[in-house]
């Protein structure tokens, strides 16, 4: 299957965001991408694992990353993320050149990262959790936006994080996200290892973040799901990106079923 990479945008009529540092998102519905990767290696000692990756995402637009295990796809988001450094390439953010932002600056200014696992403190309560997932002095309304994304939340504020269900502890990961409204969210893997009633939860979730107008970069193993939520595909092979295009190209008969087994 050829390669594409003609520019793209969001199949639906979203607002697009560019990345604030204040928590106020602009309207704008045009400009540069919201997160470009160019040209970027990356790896881990003296282990290549991304060999001249580039990517974009739009804004207001779906982008799923596939790929089989071990082709770099967590390795990407940690530097889109600014957690792994890139050894070539650059990575931008509303076209400007933040290569080797550290993470907290990249957060600081719209782009949220849902890592792979449960990225929550589980010795804290689920209300104490919401506080630090809030703008300071905005934290009821941070509570009020969780609970409001998922009900369940508001009954286990009094609860330790840590004693939830692996999908309610997902769910607090993934609320901080509500509560941002970031630009740009990042999810790596959100519904590994999820009861199937819990995983449609979190694409209900995910759906309702993109009407918001959030952007999503995407790693996920129920690849049905993901490509009927996408606007955009890139698939991953070996550290390099093998196919890129529109999701409704994808042949899932010819490319999903051989390339997604492959190692």
């Amino acid at each position: 299957m050829s390669r594409r990479t003609e520019p793209f945008a969001p199949r639906r009529p979203v607002p697009g965001r560019g990345l604030s540092s204040n928590g106020v998102t602009p309207t704008t519905t045009t400009g540069p991408p919201l997160l470009s990767l160019q040209g970027v290696w990356a790896g881990y000692g003296e282990t290549t694992v991304l060999r001249g990756v580039d990517l974009e995402v739009a804004p207001g637009s779906v982008v799923a990353l596939l790929g089989p295990n071990g082709a770099g796809k967590t390795t990407l988001l940690r530097v889109a993320s600014g957690v792994l450094q890139p050894r070539r390439g650059r990575l931008l953010t509303g076209g400007r050149d933040v290569t080797g932002a550290a993470p907290e600056v990249l957060a600081a200014e719209g782009l949220c990262q849902v890592p792979e696992g449960r990225s929550i403190f589980p010795s804290l309560t689920v209300r104490e959790n919401l506080i630090l997932q809030s703008f300071p002095g905005r934290e009821k309304e941070g509570i009020a936006l969780a609970t409001e994304a998922f009900p369940i939340l508001g009954e286990r504020l009094s609860q330790l994080a840590g004693t939830m269900s692996g999908g309610q502890q997902q769910m607090l990961a993934l609320a901080r996200a509500y509560i941002r409204r970031p630009p740009l969210v990042l999810l790596d893997e959100v519904s590994m290892g999820l009861a199937p009633i819990v995983v449609d939860e979190i694409y209900a979730f995910l759906t309702k973040l993109v009407e918001q107008g959030s952007a999503l970069l995407l790693v996920e193993q129920y690849v049905d799901r993901v490509l009927a939520l996408a606007d955009h595909v890139y698939l991953l092979q070996k550290g390099s990106v093998s196919w890129t295009g529109p999701a409704g190209d994808l042949d899932q008969s010819e490319v999903l079923g051989s390339y997604l087994g492959a190692q």
